[in-house]
C-alpha cells in the first residue's frame, strides 16, 4: 500500500485536536457539509410529488422514480451496476397478491432495483463493499373516494431514497475515495414484502462474501414521532445485533446526533425492512430510522412539506460519516452473539467458510 494512501485512510476517520477534542479531516468535513437541507428538499419534492402518484408497485410513477434515481447516480459519477453494461437497473420479476378473501388475486410484474458503485481507493479493500440502501416504492393511490387519494410516501420512504442519492453525491467528491467500494442501491417493491431486496439477495450485483455490511435507511425525515419529538436523534433496528451500531454511535458523537437503542422497537422492527433480506444471507445489516411511527404513517398525509429538512441533513451527515468509517476500517463489522442473531451468524459462516474462527463465530 502506498504511504500517501495509508495516511489518507487514517485521516478519513478522526484527527485529534491539540485541545483534546476530535475534529474531522477537512476533506471529509467538506464532503459532509455539501449535504444540504435545500438539496434534500428539492429531491424529495419530486420523488414524493403527486406526479409520481405514490410510486405503487408496479406503476408508471415507480418507473419515473427509478429513472430519476439513475440520473442522479450518473450525475454523481457512480459506476452502473445493473444487468447490462452501462445500466443502473437490475430488473426483478416479482409475484405478489392483492385483495383478500374471494377478491384475492396474484399479480406478476417486473420492477427495477437501481444500483451504482463508488469504487474504493485501496487496491485490496476495494474488492469489498459497504451497501447503503433504501426502498423507493410506496403504496400508490386509493382506488376510489373524494379528496386526496395519493399516498405520496415522503417520509416512508422518500426520505431514505433521497438520502442515498445525497450521500452518493457527497462521497463522490472525496479524493481519494474511501478504501472499500460503496454500493448505493434503491430497492423496489419493499411494501409488497421486501421483494426487490430479496431478489437482490438471490442475484447480488456484488459478491455477498465481499459485502461487509448493509446500512439500510427508513423514515428519516419526520421528527414528530408518535412517541415524542426526535430531533438530533437516530436509532436502528436490531441495535445490539451487530457491531454496526458502534460505528453509528461514534459517527453520531462527531456530528451531534444521538444514536440510541430504542428497545423493544429496535428488535420488533428488525424484520420489517430490506435489511432483513441481507441479514438472512449473512450480511450484517441494520435499518436506521428517526421515527418508526409518525402521525401520517401509510396515510395520504405523508407529504414532502411535513419533512424536517434541517434535521434530515444533520442525520445524513452522520450517516455519510458512518459509511466512510465502515469503508475505511480494515476490520469487518460482525454479528454479535445475541440469541436473536444465531441464524444470521450461521448464514455468515456459510458466506465465509474459511473464517469460522474469526468474528461472528
Amino acid at each position: 500500500m502506498k504511504q500517501g494512501l495509508k495516511r489518507a485512510s487514517v485521516a478519513f476517520i478522526l484527527v485529534a485536536a491539540l485541545a483534546g477534542a476530535a475534529v474531522l479531516d477537512p476533506r471529509i468535513k467538506a464532503a459532509l457539509d455539501s449535504i444540504s437541507a435545500q438539496s434534500l428538499r428539492g429531491r424529495l419534492s419530486f420523488i414524493a410529488s403527486d406526479a409520481l402518484e405514490g410510486r405503487g408497485t408496479p406503476s408508471h410513477g415507480l418507473t419515473i422514480a427509478s429513472e430519476y434515481i439513475a440520473s442522479e447516480f450518473r450525475r454523481a459519477g457512480l459506476e452502473p451496476r445493473g444487468d447490462t453494461p452501462g445500466s443502473f437497473f437490475q430488473e426483478a420479476p416479482i409475484e405478489f397478491t392483492e385483495g383478500s378473501g374471494e377478491r384475492k388475486i396474484t399479480r406478476r410484474a417486473r420492477v427495477r432495483n437501481v444500483i451504482g458503485i463508488l469504487r474504493g481507493s485501496d487496491r485490496v479493500l476495494r474488492d469489498e463493499c459497504v451497501m447503503l440502501s433504501a426502498h423507493y416504492d410506496h403504496l400508490g393511490r386509493k382506488g376510489t373516494g373524494p379528496g386526496d387519494r395519493i399516498y405520496n410516501g415522503a417520509n416512508d420512504n422518500g426520505s431514505g431514497t433521497v438520502t442515498v442519492m445525497e450521500i452518493a453525491d457527497a462521497l463522490s467528491k472525496l479524493d481519494p475515495h474511501p478504501r472499500r467500494s460503496i454500493l448505493f442501491i434503491a430497492f423496489a417493491a419493499e411494501e409488497e414484502g421486501l421483494l426487490g431486496s430479496r431478489y437482490y439477495a438471490r442475484h447480488p450485483a456484488w459478491p455477498l462474501s465481499k459485502t461487509i455490511a448493509d446500512l439500510n435507511l427508513e423514515q428519516l425525515g419526520r421528527t414528530d414521532a408518535s412517541d415524542g419529538e426526535q430531533k438530533r436523534k437516530a436509532t436502528l433496528t436490531g441495535f445490539g445485533f451487530s457491531t454496526i451500531s458502534n460505528t453509528l454511535r461514534k459517527a453520531g458523537e462527531e456530528t451531534g446526533i444521538r444514536v440510541y437503542d430504542s428497545e423493544p422497537s429496535s428488535t420488533r422492527f428488525f424484520v420489517s425492512s430490506d435489511n432483513l433480506a441481507l441479514a438472512e444471507v449473512g450480511v450484517p445489516a441494520n435499518t436506521v430510522a428517526v421515527a418508526y411511527m409518525f402521525p401520517d404513517y401509510h396515510k395520504v398525509g405523508d407529504e414532502w412539506r411535513k419533512i424536517d429538512y434541517g434535521n434530515l441533513a444533520q442525520v445524513d451527515r452522520m450517516l455519510a460519516l458512518a459509511v466512510v468509517m465502515l469503508a475505511d476500517d480494515p476490520r469487518m463489522p460482525h454479528w454479535t452473539k445475541e440469541p436473536a442473531t444465531q441464524k444470521y451468524r450461521e448464514a455468515w459462516k456459510r458466506l465465509h467458510p474459511d473464517e469460522l474462527g474469526k468474528a461472528g463465530k
